[in-house]
């Protein structure tokens, strides 16, 4: 089955002198390409897979792209599929449909065969697809992407990379969205793009998080809500099914009120049976955090009965109020008269596997309408409880919400942009370029994005020579950030700094800078030799040399005469924006005389080996979603020793298994620090805190931060839906509507 299918295919490229022309004539030249390439693929998806394609050409080009689309070898990604629960039924059920798959890979290529813009003749872009045989669909992310640098041939380095965003911008402006059918009124039907991607499966609360479509899965406040919500941009506890009571909440309970008008669909009321229930007997396992609640009835000068929950702190377990808090936001309540019973039947696995899907009963402000492989459409529930209770009788503007799924990432700017969709949470890549396209973001200018998050590559310190700081803190000192931020995220977010701390918005108070100069490695250099410099300098301060060829290019690295083995870095396959942030990382790396690579695999083979300590670098976000828990929250997943476990064993937190209990080296007040920050009560004590936990970790380098990223990327078009919260206008934070406290968004905006 070896190249089943060649194609060269010359496509008229219809405008001259790109680089002058303007941003409109130039999307209408690359729209006419990317429909070109659509009939393409179209063609390449519905081939049977014995038969092949005939070279053509078209004569008297005034521009051209050439088009190669090779097929490799049919392979079955049998030993690839994993998931945690390998005794439940849903499990053995996905990985057996994963079995009876086959998928066959196939490679575009696109040459320039005259200069355009910035990239000169003979430049290529490569994109790798995946089709499914039997359905003939293109898998919906690539497995492999060489994004935004060029390559001539497969020696081509990182020195001699072509930077090329605002050229191949060009082409992807062109990009055709797939159609989506208007089935309800345009200007009461907000589109907005979020993380679903794939067929919908279930829309059941009880379900594993990995099955449950959207609005149901992830922090959506759509249909279940949670008891309180956290509001990303100020750090305030805002209410939803219930109000926090912050002088009652301490270290030994947090106390929350539930709203007595709040009722699910079916008119019954929210009560603390349902809270209960969902903490204590459902799908939540909440014993590491959670001892008991307790419940007590408070009348008021109403006569209104109002419910009052302590939530207390497990003090023999985690006794961390910080991680309670983080639990009441982000656990949907579920009705306990519709789940119990059916429970007391079925037992609670058999339940899970029901989708939910017709006529829910719910206490949010929406509910499911209609889905299909295309869409998840919502529509308003003009009865919802919280319109009186908690906006001042109020509806949501949009009467109908839909979430298309999206086939490409391509997808996600070309909707945004036609007016298809109104708001998404996916990543564009040129976005400076397209706001000519009236798309906008949190902020009008650079950053554009609210940084919350940092990936990072975890190191296994139990391996040498990465169990040597000086080393650790050579690789950290070898990347180049400033570009990681440039062609990974087209410098969308804030320049990185030392350490474990996100030196803006809530957590600015507690990075020290003194100590970021003072302990951690230097991040920025005024040139490339100083770097390369400097990690020598390093590497033979421990006795590590780097050996480079003929040309200039890296070999290996020997210690006392014997060669080290390859460093490898570890991230999913397919996951494009990592893809392209672990190589620069690797070609800034071996520039400097650091022998690693890139060690792309699949989903199935990532997670366990990140939990097995099956890796030596690992590409990992700890800590994805903003909570009122942070910066705690990443130190402890990044440095605690209180549940470390040897490879082999399972691990769940610290999996580069830094700082051993059982070790000559442990530092113990890594693990008092983390101990008592959540307890602290004074704000300059948390600041010292924090500050003492930041120098260790700058100091010992147990994992290498690459960038910030927002907890999501934001962006709009307002020509449908108006006042949109920005920096300018900030009465929410920067979420598509329903995502936590940015569910508030629908009350605010208004359709022209």
């Amino acid at each position: 089955m070896k190249n089943l299918v060649t194609i060269l295919l010359f496509l008229e490229f219809a405008f001259a002198q790109a680089a002058n022309t303007d941003i409109q004539k130039q999307f209408e030249a690359s729209k006419y390409m990317y429909s070109t390439f659509a009939k393409l693929e179209k063609q390449l998806l519905s081939l049977p897979t014995k038969e092949s394609f005939s070279t053509k050409k078209l004569d008297n080009l005034s521009y051209g792209l050439h088009f190669k689309v090779d097929v490799g070898d049919v392979f079955f990604p049998t030993k690839d599929f994993w998931c945690s629960d390998t005794l439940a039924a849903w499990c053995k059920d996905y990985i057996e449909r994963m079995k009876n798959a086959f998928f066959i890979p196939y490679t575009l290529s696109v040459e320039f065969k005259k200069n355009i813009g910035k990239c000169p003749i003979g430049t290529i872009y490569e994109k790798v697809f995946l089709v499914n045989a039997d359905k003939a669909t293109s898998i919906d992310t690539p497995q492999r992407l060489k994004n935004d640098r060029i390559f001539r041939d497969e020696s081509f380095s990182s020195l001699n990379e072509i930077e090329t965003y605002e050229c191949w911008a060009i082409i992807e402006m062109g990009h055709q969205n797939q159609p989506i059918i208007q089935k309800t009124p345009r200007k009461e039907t907000l589109y907005l793009n979020g993380p679903q991607n794939d067929v919908p499966g279930s829309f059941n609360p009880l379900t594993e998080s990995w099955m449950a479509s959207w609005p149901v899965g992830g922090r959506f406040n759509l249909m279940y809500e949670p008891l309180i919500t956290y509001n990303t941009l100020n750090g305030q506890i805002e209410p939803l099914l219930g109000t926090l009571v912050e002088e009652l909440s301490n270290n030994d309970s947090i106390v929350v009120d539930l709203n007595p008008a709040a009722k699910w669909s079916d008119g019954k009321p929210v009560t603390s049976v349902d809270v209960t229930f969902i903490f204590l007997r459902g799908s939540i396992n909440s014993t590491e955090q959670i001892s008991a609640i307790h419940i007590d009835s408070l009348k008021g000068a109403d006569g209104i009965i109002t419910e009052r929950l302590s939530f207390m702190v497990a003090k023999n377990r985690r006794n961390n109020p910080l991680t309670v808090r983080d639990m009441l936001q982000s656990t949907r309540i579920a009705p306990s008269h519709v789940f119990e019973p059916l429970i007391a039947k079925k037992g609670i696995d058999e339940i899970k596997k029901i989708k939910m899907d017709v006529n829910p009963i719910v206490s949010g402000p929406y509910n499911l309408m209609s889905y299909d492989s295309s869409r998840i459409t919502l529509k308003r529930r003009d009865d919802y409880w919280g319109n009186k209770a908690l906006h001042h009788g109020k509806r949501p503007a949009p009467k109908y919400i839909v979430h298309p799924i999206l086939k490409s990432a391509g997808d996600v700017f070309s909707t945004i942009r036609d007016n298809a969709v109104d708001v998404t949470m996916g990543f564009i890549d040129h976005f400076s370029r397209m706001q000519s396209f009236g798309i906008r973001s949190w902020f009008d200018s650079l950053p554009y994005h609210y940084p919350t998050t940092i990936p990072i590559l975890i190191i296994n310190v139990t391996k040498p020579p990465l169990d040597n700081t000086v080393f650790r803190r050579a690789m950290a000192t070898a990347i180049e950030y400033e570009r990681i931020n440039q062609f990974a995220l087209k410098t969308q977010t804030s320049d990185l700094e030392p350490g474990l701390i996100i030196p803006h918005g809530l957590e600015k108070k507690y990075a020290q800078k003194s100590h970021m100069g003072l302990y951690g490695i230097k991040t920025s250099f005024d040139d490339y030799k100083k770097r390369k410099d400097k990690v020598q300098e390093m590497l033979l301060s421990i006795g590590i040399q780097s050996i480079w060829n003929y040309d200039g290019t890296l070999s290996h690295m020997e210690w006392r005469g014997e060669r080290i083995p390859t460093i490898k870095i570890t991230s999913v396959k397919g996951w494009t924006e990592w893809e392209t942030i672990v190589s620069l990382a690797v070609n800034s790396m071996r520039w400097a005389g650091i022998d690693v690579q890139e060690n792309f695999v699949d989903g199935g083979q990532y997670w366990p080996d990140m939990g097995l300590g099956n890796f030596d670098l690992i590409m990992h976000k700890p800590a994805a979603d903003a909570s009122s828990s942070l910066p705690w929250r990443r130190f402890n997943e990044v440095m605690s020793s209180q549940d470390w476990q040897p490879l082999g064993a399972w691990a769940s937190v610290n999996i580069g298994r830094y700082n051993n209990p059982a070790s000559t080296n442990y530092r113990p007040e890594v693990d008092s620090l983390l101990k008592i920050i959540p307890l602290l009560k004074n704000e300059q004590d948390r600041i010292d805190a924090y500050g003492k936990l930041n120098m260790i970790f700058m100091v010992d380098q147990p994992a290498i931060p690459l960038v910030y990223l927002p907890e999501q990327f934001y962006y709009f078009n307002d020509k449908i839906w108006k006042n949109w919260p920005t920096q300018k206008n900030p009465y929410a934070p920067p979420q598509i509507p329903g995502l936590g406290s940015g569910t508030n968004i629908l009350w605010h905006i208004y359709s022209k």
